[in-house]
């Protein structure tokens, strides 16, 4: 079998063929798929071999201390001869990964031949091929949870054993120093536990990284708006807890968290970073500094790694197996996300030159897994499915009188983008509006003259006279809103996105199958600007294929947007994506049949490429790293000799045998929101067809679901249809 290797003495890594361990009792062979490496401990292992003899010295202390003892008790020529015959050996590398079980040893009955594993150590978890584990260091993988994922149990072990000595409750502010791998996972669990957290480090993409995952406010250890979010989270009395995940010889992570935290809470050190604590800051808040040892209890106990000899759970909650399956269960659960993590996933007979480029900096990441050759590795996700719209329709009724809207959710769009064109319409009523807080209601009732501002969902629902409900509250909540306003029987405008998942999605059209009330449109007005509705009529309709490029220039978010609870909200495409998807289709005359999508280290930046019927294609860029100045949107579709372009839905163009070109006097960004919600109230008020078809809809909502799947396994997705 091949495994990574490194000489201590010259620092040389190599792919060696060994000799595959062999079964003992007690434990199992795993065939490896996926392994993780550290780029924290490894990479620091690696660097160090590079260096001289003296500089491994000083990175070492400890190491010296023990020579200096050989060298009292041996004498010098035996201790040299000792040290260099170390030094001068290959070395494993590793600790982190998933596989298959090939065999199982004497006295094991907890897994078979054929199970998917987690596996952890510095000696039984290394970059080979095959690994004899003991029983204590695996545990078994959830079905469905794929390999690649769970190939960082030890690392998000090490992350949950940090956060169980922090201890924080329900409502706690946490404070994560260093936001690499371990950080990032620390911040994941903390958040999971209903922590609020924020995150220290100085590269703003890891920053932005960790607020899509769910941290409330992150930034530079230098930067004032980190102790602004933590003034602002605790009332300025300080974080209860701060996990030190950072490495270096800095002393600035202890010096920031006596700053920042609050009177007698804890510091936990995770990372390997100087602890010279200031005396004075610590006693006079009488600091409780603990330290988190790697994965937890039986760590570095010979009878409970190597013997499997457990402990009572009575006496030890967690032990350092029971952490690696705790972690795997969040993991299958949807609480934590790392799938943004990974950087890169490395074929393993590259594994030198991925060491050599995260060495050299040529490869910057948070997590880089290797992929092993010859294993049934799970095939990621290459099919999305459209489900059909099914059931009987009920026969719809022209509304009596004036169109009763409610609205559930007053936040910033409602209020900026859909009311201002509804209040004063001919033919509408702002009926009721509802939110979570009685004086957000109140305050909407006020500004737009609502006849009722209430709370309670369900009057409204069950209100007769309510001819319409706009969802227009967080992504989270759309999909389950939908569903109760359709079995209630009402026309429903939904704010994009419709579902944040396939299960999601079915919910919904359950729904409609239900009641065989299909009265829905989503929030996708692009279609409906004037300006694009115009250059469509001029560029005419084709024959040939037609190749789409639409330039979003979505830009960054503010620190501590509920955009970036990724978690819970779902990725920023995902909210928003399905707009560019819509018009890209309505132009095109089509939905999608294939979606494939690649993105920047950690989602920045996003190409999606669309594949349509006719053989047309949509190149969607979706980027957040361009310039604030530079228009937010840009559009060209070219086909049959002919170019339509639109500049930010200011100005359009068509070129070809007549060309056309609309004004040049500035004029309002008219991004269709008027037109579509006249087109929405007409189709409520005469009782005709919605202005977009659900099958529509439904394909839309279902390709932007397929861009996350096709981000995950790196493969065109085919969007198959139901049935």
């Amino acid at each position: 079998m091949k495994q990574v290797v490194q000489n201590y003495k010259t620092g040389e890594l190599a792919v060696l063929d060994v000799p595959a361990p062999g079964c003992k009792p007690g434990g199992v062979l795993v065939r490896t798929a996926h392994s993780l490496i550290s780029t924290g401990t490894e990479l620091m292992k690696v660097s160090e071999a590079g260096m001289s003899m003296v500089g491994k010295a000083r990175s070492r202390p400890d190491q010296v201390a023990k020579v200096m003892q050989s060298v009292a008790t041996n004498g010098v020529p035996a201790t040299y001869r000792k040290v260099m015959g170390k030094l001068d050996s290959y070395t494993p590398l590793g600790y982190s990964l998933c596989g298959v079980v090939e065999q199982v040893g004497d006295g094991v009955d907890d897994v078979k031949v054929g199970d998917l594993v987690a596996c952890a150590g510095n000696e039984h978890a290394l970059h080979a091929e095959v690994n004899w584990v003991p029983r204590n260091l695996y545990a078994r993988v959830p079905d469905g949870l794929a390999s690649r994922h769970a190939a960082f149990g030890t690392v998000g072990s090490i992350a949950l054993q940090g956060v169980r000595q922090g201890e924080p409750r329900l409502g706690d502010v946490a404070l994560v120093i260093g936001l690499g791998l371990i950080g990032q996972l620390v911040a994941q669990l903390l958040t999971a536990s209903g922590a609020r957290v924020v995150g220290v480090d100085p590269d703003p993409a890891r920053c932005e990284l960790a607020e899509r995952l769910g941290a409330a406010a992150c930034g530079d250890p230098a930067s004032a708006a980190v102790e602004a979010a933590v003034a602002e989270l605790t009332d300025g009395h300080g974080v209860d807890q701060v996990y030190l995940a950072a490495g270096g010889a800095d002393n600035q992570p202890v010096e920031l968290a006596a700053r920042l935290c609050r009177d007698r809470g804890r510091v936990v050190d995770i990372g390997k970073c100087r602890l010279d604590l200031p005396w004075n800051a610590y006693y006079e808040k009488e600091l409780d500094v603990r330290f988190s040892r790697s994965y937890g209890p039986g760590r570095y106990d010979p009878e409970y790694e190597l013997e499997g000899r457990d402990y009572p759970i009575g006496y030890v909650r967690w032990t350092e197996r029971r952490n690696l399956a705790c972690f795997l269960d969040q993991l299958h659960r949807g609480r934590v996300d790392v799938e943004p993590l990974i950087s890169h996933i490395a074929g393993f007979d590259d594994a030198v030159e991925t060491y050599r480029s995260l060495k050299d900096g040529d490869l910057k990441a948070v997590a880089v897994l290797f992929r092993y050759p010859g294993q049934p590795v799970e095939a990621a996700a290459p099919e999305v499915a459209v489900p059909a719209v099914r059931g009987e329709r009920r026969p719809v009724r022209a509304a009596r009188g004036p169109v009763r809207l409610a609205f559930v959710g007053a936040g910033n769009y409602a209020t900026s983008m859909l009311l201002p064109h509804l209040v004063g319409r001919d033919g509408v009523e702002l009926s009721t509006v509802v939110t979570t807080t009685a004086l957000s209601a109140a305050n909407a009732r006020r500004k737009f003259g609502f006849a009722a501002a209430t709370t309670d969902l369900d009057a409204v629902l069950g209100d007769p006279s309510v001819d319409a409900v706009f969802v227009v509250t967080r992504h989270s909540s759309h999909a389950a809103l939908t569903r109760k306003a359709l079995l209630a029987g009402k026309a429903v405008f939904v704010e994009k996105p419709l579902a944040l998942s396939e299960e999601e999605l079915a919910g919904v059209l359950a729904a409609v199958e239900e009641s065989g009330n299909d009265r829905i449109q989503v929030g996708f007005n692009r279609r409906f600007a004037p300006l694009l509705q115009e250059a469509r009529r001029r560029f005419g309709a084709r024959t040939g294929p037609a190749s789409l490029r639409y330039l979003i220039n979505a830009g960054r978010l503010q620190h501590g947007s509920w955009y970036l609870r990724q978690t819970t909200e779902g990725s920023r495409f995902a909210g928003e994506g399905g707009h560019f998807i819509d018009t890209a289709s309505w132009l095109l005359g089509a939905d999608p049949v294939s979606v494939y999508a690649t993105a920047t280290p950690g989602n920045h930046d996003l190409q999606v490429v669309l594949g349509y019927p006719d053989g047309s294609t949509a190149t969607l860029s979706y980027v957040t790293t361009g310039a604030s100045a530079f228009p937010k949107e840009t559009l060209d579709l070219l086909a049959d000799g002919k170019v339509l372009k639109l500049d930010d839905f200011v100005r359009a163009s068509v070129h070809g045998p007549d060309r056309w070109v609309s004004s040049r006097l500035p004029k309002a960004r008219d991004k269709g929101q008027n037109a579509e919600l006249a087109a929405f109230v007409r189709a409520v008020r005469t009782g005709g067809p919605m202005p977009v078809p659900l099958e529509s809809l439904v394909a839309t909502t279902a390709a932007t679901l397929a861009v996350q799947a096709g981000l995950a396994s790196g493969a065109p997705v085919t969007l198959e249809r139901a049935r």
